[in-house]
């Protein structure tokens, strides 16, 4: 397979590795809170660690790739995470296992950006959209296959091994990724940013942290609240600073380009309301349903089927129909599918449920698709390190927020029902919140130009680059460093 042909893959087995361990411990927590000593719900504590190692360090991500060579980044955010997986699986204590997943976050943090970064750096834009499904794919199914996963190893072979399967996995990516990936970086970098990257972790950290404890019964209310409006504060203080700054951390001038101010806020938005589906279905499954963790993980795969099947689909629909278009009708139909899941009730045919999710799973596939590669249609060579950056921060917080949605529109229900008891009916209201949220990015998208990512989408002939007419009235007096 020629080199170019194996560098979505690669980004997307490492990717796949990182959301999937990111979710995987989640049915696994009571069997590894027995084995370390500890109690299960103050093992949460690793699951927040990571989500605020992810959050801080991933806006340095982009700085880090153009300064030190994105293959090398990559292949260091790899060994990072390697370490910090076999830190887990050898930890005898809380404190040990916190700050093994703390390490697993800081390398998780890399190898999400500057896999995207490789990708486009390397990848020619009209053959973006088939490499983007390689990366869009294991951002759908990690969350999803994660917790029967996880079960599954808990269940039949040992905790230990959620984590250590990482390893040949890891290796594998650092194999391939020496000898098929190129060491792009940009020919000069932007001096570092101290005040920036300090400000923009606590926001986002703050942001992050508290939107995915929001609701959840982890914390007082009084600290989520506290984090939510300190990382909103440092977030505000960050937009200051990053006005006079030449080379923010995080670069916002990038939202005066229509593609990627769509792609990031009307992702967002849609983000925002899909991200809770993930978090509520299999509750429903469970406390509404009373099946199983993994019978609940078996139904829910189905919308990994669907994501799937629309792999070879995606650059079809876009060529017909173009971004604008597909993203601005495709929100609505999306949600609409999100809405239908207020139908699943005790009695309900299984039949379907497991339609509904399949073809919800094939429709979100092809926006998630859609959105990831739109907001790099016309970001030139030098900003994309910032791009990936950018357009990860936005992502992360945007699954912090889905999950604090739907966790609060079920509690909402619940105290307006005077009942502590979850049943089914009481996720109906959740599912059509998050419905209406997911739809409204529409509005976002139908504000794009009309043409937007005509080239990634093959509607349009590729840009011939212009003569600079600056260097055609320069004499030249031998020839240029370039040649």
């Amino acid at each position: 397979m020629p080199a170019k042909r194996m560098v979505p893959l690669i980004v997307a087995i490492a990717l796949f590795m990182e959301n999937t361990d990111s979710t995987v411990i989640a049915t696994s927590l009571p069997a590894i809170a027995r084995a370390i000593g500890t109690d299960p719900l103050a093992l949460k504590l690793a699951v927040t660690s990571y989500l605020l190692s992810l959050a801080v360090f991933i806006p340095v991500s982009g700085w880090t790739a153009d300064r030190f060579g994105a293959r090398t980044v990559f292949r260091g955010a790899i060994a990072v995470f390697m370490l910090g997986s076999l830190g887990c699986a050898a930890s005898g204590s809380l404190t040990q296992f916190v700050l093994a997943r703390i390490v697993q976050g800081m390398g998780g943090a890399m190898m999400i950006p500057v896999a995207r970064l490789i990708l486009v750096r390397s990848v020619d834009k009209r053959e973006l959209v088939n490499a983007m499904v390689w990366v869009t794919l294991p951002a759908l199914i990690g969350p999803l296959i994660g917790p029967p996963l996880g079960g599954f190893i808990t269940t039949f072979i040992s905790w230990h091994w959620i984590f250590l399967i990482n390893i040949p996995i890891g290796l594998a990516g650092i194999l391939l990724a020496t000898i098929f990936i190129e060491d792009v970086r940009a020919p000069f970098p932007d001096p570092f940013d101290p005040v920036g990257m300090l400000l923009a972790g606590l926001g986002i950290s703050g942001l992050a942290f508290g939107g995915s404890v929001l609701g959840l019964n982890f914390l007082p209310w009084p600290v989520v609240l506290a984090l939510i409006i300190g990382g909103a504060a440092a977030s505000y203080a960050y937009v200051l600073h990053a006005r006079r700054s030449p080379a923010p951390v995080l670069d916002l001038s990038l939202f005066s380009v229509p593609t990627i101010r769509a792609a990031v806020l009307g992702g967002f938005i849609f983000r925002s309301g899909i991200g809770a589906l993930p978090f509520l279905l299999p509750l429903l499954l469970q406390l509404g349903f009373g099946l199983t963790a993994f019978q609940s993980g078996l139904i829910t795969l189905s919308n990994v089927v669907g994501a799937m099947g629309m792999k070879t689909a995606v650059p079809i629909i876009l060529r017909r129909y173009g971004f604008h278009r597909t993203l601005t009708v495709n929100a609505v139909i999306s949600a609409a599918l999100v809405a239908l899941c207020a139908s699943f009730v005790p009695g309900v045919s299984f039949i379907w449920i497991v339609g509904v999710l399949i073809l919800g799973g094939f429709l979100r596939s092809l926006e998630f698709t859609s959105i990831n590669t739109l907001a790099y249609a016309d970001i030139d060579y030098r900003r994309m390190g910032r791009a990936t950056s950018l357009v990860a921060v936005a992502q992360q917080l945007s699954i912090s927020v889905g999950v604090a949605l739907g966790a609060l529109a079920v509690d909402i229900t619940l105290w307006m029902r005077g009942d502590s008891a979850i049943r089914a009916a009481d996720f109906q209201p959740a599912f059509l919140i998050i419905a209406l949220i997911a739809g409204c990015a529409s509005l976002v998208f139908a504000r794009m130009p009309p043409e937007a990512g005509a080239e990634l989408a093959r509607r349009a002939p590729p840009a011939i680059a212009q003569p600079d007419p600056q260097a055609q009235r320069t004499p030249r007096c031998g020839k240029s460093h370039n040649e």
